[in-house]
Protein backbone atom coordinates (compact mmCIF):
# COMPACT_ATOMS: atom_id res chain seq x y z
CA UNK A 1 0.00 0.00 0.00
CA UNK A 2 1.52 3.13 -0.95
CA UNK A 3 0.54 5.55 1.86
CA UNK A 4 0.40 8.84 -0.18
CA UNK A 5 -1.62 7.67 -3.05
CA UNK A 6 -4.13 6.43 -0.23
CA UNK A 7 -3.93 9.91 1.58
CA UNK A 8 -4.73 11.67 -1.88
CA UNK A 9 -7.60 9.99 -2.57
CA UNK A 10 -8.75 10.13 0.69
CA UNK A 11 -8.81 13.97 0.45
CA UNK A 12 -10.70 13.67 -2.92
CA UNK A 13 -13.04 11.40 -0.99
CA UNK A 14 -13.65 13.94 1.94
CA UNK A 15 -14.27 16.76 -0.58
CA UNK A 16 -17.60 14.87 -1.46
CA UNK A 17 -20.18 16.03 1.29
CA UNK A 18 -21.96 12.62 1.40
CA UNK A 19 -24.45 13.61 3.85
CA UNK A 20 -27.99 11.94 3.85
CA UNK A 21 -29.58 14.67 2.36
CA UNK A 22 -27.32 14.70 -0.66
CA UNK A 23 -28.22 11.75 -2.47
CA UNK A 24 -26.02 12.48 -5.32
CA UNK A 25 -22.99 12.99 -3.24
CA UNK A 26 -23.94 9.45 -1.70
CA UNK A 27 -23.50 8.26 -5.38
CA UNK A 28 -20.11 10.45 -6.36
CA UNK A 29 -18.48 8.84 -2.78
CA UNK A 30 -19.52 5.17 -4.06
CA UNK A 31 -18.11 5.39 -7.11
CA UNK A 32 -14.72 6.97 -6.07
CA UNK A 33 -13.65 3.71 -3.63
CA UNK A 34 -15.28 0.98 -6.51
CA UNK A 35 -13.01 3.39 -8.54
CA UNK A 36 -10.14 2.42 -6.15
CA UNK A 37 -10.82 -1.17 -6.44
CA UNK A 38 -10.45 -1.25 -9.51
CA UNK A 39 -11.75 -3.49 -12.66
CA UNK A 40 -12.31 -7.58 -12.71
CA UNK A 41 -14.61 -7.98 -9.73
CA UNK A 42 -18.39 -8.42 -9.49
CA UNK A 43 -20.20 -5.38 -8.11
CA UNK A 44 -23.73 -5.86 -7.04
CA UNK A 45 -25.26 -2.84 -6.00
CA UNK A 46 -28.77 -2.00 -4.34
CA UNK A 47 -30.88 0.87 -3.59
CA UNK A 48 -32.75 1.38 -0.94
CA UNK A 49 -35.28 4.64 -0.29
CA UNK A 50 -32.60 6.38 -2.36
CA UNK A 51 -29.78 5.49 -0.91
CA UNK A 52 -26.92 3.29 -2.68
CA UNK A 53 -24.82 0.80 -1.59
CA UNK A 54 -22.41 -1.89 -3.09
CA UNK A 55 -21.20 -5.65 -2.45
CA UNK A 56 -17.64 -6.61 -4.43
CA UNK A 57 -16.58 -10.00 -4.78
CA UNK A 58 -15.02 -12.18 -6.92
CA UNK A 59 -17.90 -14.17 -7.95
CA UNK A 60 -21.36 -12.27 -9.64
CA UNK A 61 -24.35 -13.61 -7.73
CA UNK A 62 -22.71 -14.15 -4.88
CA UNK A 63 -24.45 -13.42 -1.72
CA UNK A 64 -22.56 -15.61 1.65
CA UNK A 65 -18.31 -14.93 2.09
CA UNK A 66 -16.22 -16.14 5.32
CA UNK A 67 -15.38 -12.59 5.72
CA UNK A 68 -17.17 -9.67 4.55
CA UNK A 69 -15.32 -6.31 5.10
CA UNK A 70 -17.91 -3.54 5.75
CA UNK A 71 -17.09 0.54 5.08
CA UNK A 72 -19.65 3.70 5.30
CA UNK A 73 -18.91 6.41 3.20
CA UNK A 74 -21.68 8.89 4.75
CA UNK A 75 -20.95 11.47 7.02
CA UNK A 76 -22.75 13.55 9.21
CA UNK A 77 -23.10 17.56 7.95
CA UNK A 78 -20.41 20.10 8.54
CA UNK A 79 -19.58 23.65 7.80
CA UNK A 80 -17.86 23.79 4.05
CA UNK A 81 -14.33 24.41 5.79
CA UNK A 82 -14.67 20.77 7.28
CA UNK A 83 -14.73 19.32 3.49
CA UNK A 84 -11.26 20.16 2.77
CA UNK A 85 -8.94 18.25 3.99
CA UNK A 86 -6.24 19.27 5.51
CA UNK A 87 -2.34 17.40 7.14
CA UNK A 88 -0.81 18.66 9.92
CA UNK A 89 1.49 16.25 10.65
CA UNK A 90 0.59 12.37 11.91
CA UNK A 91 -3.21 14.38 12.01
CA UNK A 92 -5.44 14.31 8.62
CA UNK A 93 -8.52 16.59 9.38
CA UNK A 94 -11.64 16.65 7.57
CA UNK A 95 -15.13 15.23 7.72
CA UNK A 96 -15.31 11.85 7.60
CA UNK A 97 -11.49 11.56 7.77
CA UNK A 98 -11.84 9.53 11.40
CA UNK A 99 -15.41 8.36 10.44
CA UNK A 100 -14.62 6.37 8.73
CA UNK A 101 -13.97 7.49 4.77
CA UNK A 102 -10.03 6.87 4.85
CA UNK A 103 -10.62 2.95 6.79
CA UNK A 104 -13.17 2.56 3.97
CA UNK A 105 -10.52 3.07 1.15
CA UNK A 106 -7.53 0.70 3.39
CA UNK A 107 -10.24 -1.85 3.34
CA UNK A 108 -10.72 -1.54 -0.13
CA UNK A 109 -7.13 -1.38 -0.94
CA UNK A 110 -7.09 -4.77 1.34
CA UNK A 111 -9.72 -6.38 -0.47
CA UNK A 112 -8.08 -5.92 -4.30
CA UNK A 113 -5.22 -7.44 -3.25
CA UNK A 114 -5.94 -10.44 -1.14
CA UNK A 115 -9.69 -11.36 -2.39
CA UNK A 116 -8.30 -12.82 -5.90
CA UNK A 117 -5.64 -14.50 -3.76
CA UNK A 118 -7.34 -16.07 -0.89
CA UNK A 119 -9.08 -19.98 -0.62
CA UNK A 120 -11.98 -18.44 0.80
CA UNK A 121 -14.93 -15.62 -0.38
CA UNK A 122 -14.20 -12.33 0.69
CA UNK A 123 -16.93 -9.60 0.26
CA UNK A 124 -16.32 -5.99 0.06
CA UNK A 125 -19.65 -4.22 1.46
CA UNK A 126 -19.94 -0.52 0.90
CA UNK A 127 -22.66 1.19 2.31
CA UNK A 128 -23.68 4.85 2.73
CA UNK A 129 -26.68 5.22 5.47
CA UNK A 130 -24.74 4.28 8.78
CA UNK A 131 -24.95 7.55 9.90
CA UNK A 132 -28.77 7.90 9.82
CA UNK A 133 -29.38 4.00 11.20
CA UNK A 134 -27.98 1.69 8.47
CA UNK A 135 -31.69 0.08 7.58
CA UNK A 136 -31.11 0.79 3.85
CA UNK A 137 -27.24 -0.51 3.31
CA UNK A 138 -26.17 -2.88 5.87
CA UNK A 139 -29.63 -4.08 6.46
CA UNK A 140 -31.26 -3.95 3.68
CA UNK A 141 -28.11 -5.87 1.63
CA UNK A 142 -28.71 -8.63 4.84
CA UNK A 143 -32.26 -8.68 4.10
CA UNK A 144 -31.67 -9.82 0.61
CA UNK A 145 -29.49 -12.55 1.54
CA UNK A 146 -26.01 -11.55 2.13
CA UNK A 147 -24.82 -13.25 4.81
CA UNK A 148 -20.33 -14.55 6.19
CA UNK A 149 -18.84 -16.06 8.85
CA UNK A 150 -17.27 -13.08 10.37
CA UNK A 151 -17.48 -9.32 9.70
CA UNK A 152 -15.05 -6.65 9.73
CA UNK A 153 -16.13 -2.71 9.96
CA UNK A 154 -14.23 -0.33 9.82
CA UNK A 155 -15.39 2.38 12.45
CA UNK A 156 -12.37 4.28 14.38
CA UNK A 157 -11.40 2.12 17.60
CA UNK A 158 -7.43 3.32 17.76
CA UNK A 159 -6.54 -0.72 16.60
CA UNK A 160 -8.95 -2.32 19.18
CA UNK A 161 -11.02 -4.76 18.57
CA UNK A 162 -14.45 -3.98 19.95
CA UNK A 163 -16.93 -6.49 20.39
CA UNK A 164 -19.73 -5.43 22.44
CA UNK A 165 -21.59 -1.53 21.16
CA UNK A 166 -24.75 -0.95 22.79
CA UNK A 167 -28.05 -0.54 21.34
CA UNK A 168 -30.00 2.22 20.63
CA UNK A 169 -33.29 3.81 20.87
CA UNK A 170 -35.28 6.86 19.44
CA UNK A 171 -38.01 8.19 21.02
CA UNK A 172 -40.26 11.57 20.91
CA UNK A 173 -42.48 12.83 24.39
CA UNK A 174 -45.52 14.60 22.91
CA UNK A 175 -47.76 16.36 24.78
CA UNK A 176 -50.73 18.20 23.56
CA UNK A 177 -52.52 21.16 25.40
CA UNK A 178 -54.57 23.83 25.04
CA UNK A 179 -53.84 27.56 23.89
CA UNK A 180 -54.43 30.94 26.05
CA UNK A 181 -53.33 34.33 26.23
CA UNK A 182 -50.66 34.21 28.51
CA UNK A 183 -52.01 36.82 30.81
CA UNK A 184 -54.27 34.15 31.86
CA UNK A 185 -52.62 31.05 32.07
CA UNK A 186 -54.77 28.90 34.33
CA UNK A 187 -57.20 29.05 30.97
CA UNK A 188 -54.77 26.93 29.13
CA UNK A 189 -52.88 23.96 29.53
CA UNK A 190 -48.88 24.12 29.07
CA UNK A 191 -47.96 21.41 26.76
CA UNK A 192 -44.49 22.62 26.94
CA UNK A 193 -44.44 22.45 30.83
CA UNK A 194 -45.72 18.39 30.44
CA UNK A 195 -42.51 17.95 28.41
CA UNK A 196 -40.15 19.36 30.14
CA UNK A 197 -41.24 17.95 33.84
CA UNK A 198 -41.28 14.49 31.39
CA UNK A 199 -37.88 15.90 30.09
CA UNK A 200 -36.77 16.37 33.98
CA UNK A 201 -38.23 12.83 35.67
CA UNK A 202 -36.24 10.89 32.59
CA UNK A 203 -32.85 12.43 33.65
CA UNK A 204 -33.54 12.08 37.42
CA UNK A 205 -33.81 7.91 36.84
CA UNK A 206 -31.20 8.47 33.85
CA UNK A 207 -28.32 11.53 35.23
CA UNK A 208 -25.72 12.74 32.31
CA UNK A 209 -22.90 10.22 33.99
CA UNK A 210 -19.71 12.47 35.10
CA UNK A 211 -17.12 10.40 33.29
CA UNK A 212 -17.45 7.45 30.85
CA UNK A 213 -19.37 4.38 32.53
CA UNK A 214 -20.85 1.19 30.49
CA UNK A 215 -24.83 2.32 31.38
CA UNK A 216 -27.82 3.31 29.83
CA UNK A 217 -27.71 7.14 29.19
CA UNK A 218 -30.45 9.57 27.54
CA UNK A 219 -29.39 12.59 25.62
CA UNK A 220 -31.97 15.19 25.15
CA UNK A 221 -31.45 16.52 21.22
CA UNK A 222 -33.99 18.84 21.15
CA UNK A 223 -37.36 20.31 22.53
CA UNK A 224 -39.52 22.08 20.26
CA UNK A 225 -42.87 23.78 20.30
CA UNK A 226 -45.15 25.13 17.30
CA UNK A 227 -45.96 28.65 19.37
CA UNK A 228 -44.55 31.16 17.90
CA UNK A 229 -46.17 33.99 19.97
CA UNK A 230 -44.29 34.48 23.76
CA UNK A 231 -47.93 35.90 24.99
CA UNK A 232 -49.55 32.59 24.51
CA UNK A 233 -49.58 29.19 26.54
CA UNK A 234 -48.14 26.62 23.57
CA UNK A 235 -50.72 23.80 22.58
CA UNK A 236 -48.06 21.28 21.61
CA UNK A 237 -44.75 20.26 22.50
CA UNK A 238 -42.03 17.48 21.60
CA UNK A 239 -39.21 16.49 23.17
CA UNK A 240 -36.73 13.86 20.69
CA UNK A 241 -34.45 11.60 23.13
CA UNK A 242 -31.79 9.62 22.09
CA UNK A 243 -31.06 6.68 24.67
CA UNK A 244 -28.32 3.87 24.48
CA UNK A 245 -28.74 0.75 26.44
CA UNK A 246 -25.87 -1.90 26.82
CA UNK A 247 -26.74 -5.82 26.98
CA UNK A 248 -26.64 -5.51 31.26
CA UNK A 249 -29.16 -3.50 31.39
CA UNK A 250 -31.16 -6.46 30.70
CA UNK A 251 -34.27 -4.84 29.04
CA UNK A 252 -35.05 -4.75 25.25
CA UNK A 253 -35.90 -1.36 23.48
CA UNK A 254 -39.30 -1.76 23.46
CA UNK A 255 -39.24 -2.69 27.42
CA UNK A 256 -36.79 0.57 28.01
CA UNK A 257 -39.67 2.22 25.96
CA UNK A 258 -42.01 1.42 28.07
CA UNK A 259 -40.22 2.18 31.17
CA UNK A 260 -39.79 5.85 29.63
CA UNK A 261 -43.89 6.26 29.12
CA UNK A 262 -44.31 5.53 32.71
CA UNK A 263 -41.79 7.87 33.67
CA UNK A 264 -42.89 10.71 31.33
CA UNK A 265 -46.43 10.90 33.23
CA UNK A 266 -49.98 11.58 32.39
CA UNK A 267 -50.79 13.66 29.47
CA UNK A 268 -47.31 12.67 27.67
CA UNK A 269 -46.79 9.88 25.00
CA UNK A 270 -43.67 8.15 24.08
CA UNK A 271 -43.50 7.73 20.43
CA UNK A 272 -40.48 4.93 19.05
CA UNK A 273 -38.60 6.18 15.99
CA UNK A 274 -36.17 3.81 15.87
CA UNK A 275 -34.74 1.18 18.13
CA UNK A 276 -31.97 -1.31 17.32
CA UNK A 277 -30.56 -4.03 19.91
CA UNK A 278 -26.86 -4.26 21.53
CA UNK A 279 -24.29 -5.73 19.31
CA UNK A 280 -22.34 -8.42 20.68
CA UNK A 281 -19.64 -10.91 19.40
CA UNK A 282 -18.54 -14.00 20.81
CA UNK A 283 -14.80 -12.53 21.99
CA UNK A 284 -13.40 -16.27 22.98
CA UNK A 285 -14.06 -16.91 18.72
CA UNK A 286 -11.41 -17.47 16.81
CA UNK A 287 -11.87 -14.78 14.55
CA UNK A 288 -11.68 -12.56 17.26
CA UNK A 289 -8.66 -14.13 18.84
CA UNK A 290 -7.35 -14.02 15.50
CA UNK A 291 -7.85 -9.98 14.83
CA UNK A 292 -5.93 -9.49 18.57
CA UNK A 293 -2.55 -11.00 17.53
CA UNK A 294 -2.30 -9.84 13.80
CA UNK A 295 0.02 -7.12 15.21
CA UNK A 296 2.38 -6.33 12.33
CA UNK A 297 5.89 -6.78 13.74
CA UNK A 298 6.73 -3.09 13.99
CA UNK A 299 3.32 -1.76 14.81
CA UNK A 300 4.77 0.12 18.41
CA UNK A 301 6.76 2.43 15.90
CA UNK A 302 3.57 3.04 13.82
CA UNK A 303 1.27 4.13 17.08
CA UNK A 304 -0.65 0.67 17.17
CA UNK A 305 1.49 -1.07 19.69
CA UNK A 306 -0.89 -0.54 22.88
CA UNK A 307 -3.62 -2.29 20.94
CA UNK A 308 -2.20 -6.22 21.37
CA UNK A 309 -4.86 -7.90 22.94
CA UNK A 310 -7.22 -5.32 24.03
CA UNK A 311 -10.74 -5.10 23.57
CA UNK A 312 -13.17 -2.07 23.61
CA UNK A 313 -16.78 -1.41 24.07
CA UNK A 314 -18.14 1.12 22.13
CA UNK A 315 -21.20 3.54 23.41
CA UNK A 316 -21.95 4.54 19.72
CA UNK A 317 -24.25 1.93 17.48
CA UNK A 318 -23.08 0.85 14.38
CA UNK A 319 -23.99 -1.68 11.83
CA UNK A 320 -22.66 -4.85 13.04
CA UNK A 321 -25.84 -5.00 15.46
CA UNK A 322 -27.65 -6.25 12.35
CA UNK A 323 -25.53 -9.25 11.92
CA UNK A 324 -25.32 -9.66 15.41
CA UNK A 325 -28.90 -10.31 15.27
CA UNK A 326 -28.15 -13.44 12.96
CA UNK A 327 -25.87 -15.19 14.79
CA UNK A 328 -23.08 -13.85 12.84
CA UNK A 329 -19.79 -12.34 15.18
CA UNK A 330 -19.32 -8.80 13.25
CA UNK A 331 -16.36 -6.78 14.83
CA UNK A 332 -15.76 -3.32 14.87
CA UNK A 333 -12.08 -2.49 13.80
CA UNK A 334 -10.21 0.96 12.46
CA UNK A 335 -7.32 3.34 12.28
CA UNK A 336 -7.16 6.03 15.25
CA UNK A 337 -8.13 9.51 15.64
CA UNK A 338 -10.05 12.00 17.40
CA UNK A 339 -12.95 14.27 16.94
CA UNK A 340 -15.89 12.36 15.15
CA UNK A 341 -18.67 14.38 14.37
CA UNK A 342 -16.85 17.08 15.46
CA UNK A 343 -15.60 20.58 13.74
CA UNK A 344 -11.69 18.92 14.49
CA UNK A 345 -12.15 15.52 12.84
CA UNK A 346 -9.12 13.71 12.34
CA UNK A 347 -7.50 10.36 11.71
CA UNK A 348 -4.06 9.38 13.26
CA UNK A 349 -1.76 8.98 10.18
CA UNK A 350 0.37 6.90 11.83
CA UNK A 351 -2.04 4.03 12.33
CA UNK A 352 -3.03 3.56 8.77
CA UNK A 353 -0.11 1.59 8.03
CA UNK A 354 -0.40 -0.94 10.83
CA UNK A 355 -4.40 -1.07 9.89
CA UNK A 356 -3.86 -1.87 6.59
CA UNK A 357 -1.33 -4.86 8.26
CA UNK A 358 -2.87 -5.99 11.04
CA UNK A 359 -6.55 -6.55 8.59
CA UNK A 360 -4.15 -8.25 5.65
CA UNK A 361 -2.47 -10.34 8.47
CA UNK A 362 -5.57 -11.59 9.81
CA UNK A 363 -7.28 -12.54 6.06
CA UNK A 364 -4.16 -14.37 5.80
CA UNK A 365 -3.95 -15.79 9.54
CA UNK A 366 -7.46 -17.24 8.88
CA UNK A 367 -6.09 -19.61 5.39
CA UNK A 368 -3.52 -20.47 7.79
CA UNK A 369 -5.25 -21.27 10.66
CA UNK A 370 -8.27 -22.95 8.94
CA UNK A 371 -10.16 -20.88 11.52
CA UNK A 372 -14.02 -21.22 11.22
Amino acid sequence: MELDALLDRAAGLIAIPSTADRPDDLARALDLVLDSVGPGFAVRRFTSRGKPSALVSTTPGRNDFRVILNGHLDVVPGSPDQFVARREGDRLYGRGAQDMKVAALVLAEVFRELAPVLPYPLGLQLVCDEEVGGFDGTAHQIERGVTAGFVVIGEQSGLRVVAESKGLLQVRLVATGRAAHAAYPWLGDNALIKVTRAVEEILRHYPVPAAEEWVTTVNVARIVTGNAAVNQVPADATAWLDVRFPPEDGRSGAEIAAHLDGLAGDGVEVIVDSVAPPHHADPQCAEVKLLQRSDPPDAEAHGGGSRRGDLLRKHGAADGRFYSARGVNAVIFGPGGDGQHGPAEYLDVTTVEPYYAAVSGFLRAIEASGAG
